[in-house]
């Protein structure tokens, strides 16, 4: 796995990240001490990023719904 440091990092991201795109890892160090790693992503993520979207949206599906308005709300609070 190839060091950079982040000032190099930050000078150099552009062709940092063809790298990574080419499926090599890269560890970003400041005063030489890991703080960072730029890795290849994979498809596996986005359907992953998918997944939990729909189990989201499914669970928003199922919310029980309250007081319409603001004002409802402040209405059901005079109550108690």
């Amino acid at each position: 796995m190839r060091q950079v440091g982040t000032f190099e990092a930050k000078n150099r991201l552009s062709a940092l990240i063809e790298l990574v795109q080419a499926g090599e890892e890269i560890e970003i160090t400041r005063n030489g001490k890991p703080v960072a790693r730029l890795v290849p992503t994979t498809g596996r993520d986005v359907s992953r990023a998918r997944e939990a979207a729909e189990v989201l949206r499914a669970i928003r599906a199922q919310a029980r719904t309250g007081p319409e308005s603001l004002k409802d709300l402040v209405n059901l609070g005079r109550r108690y």
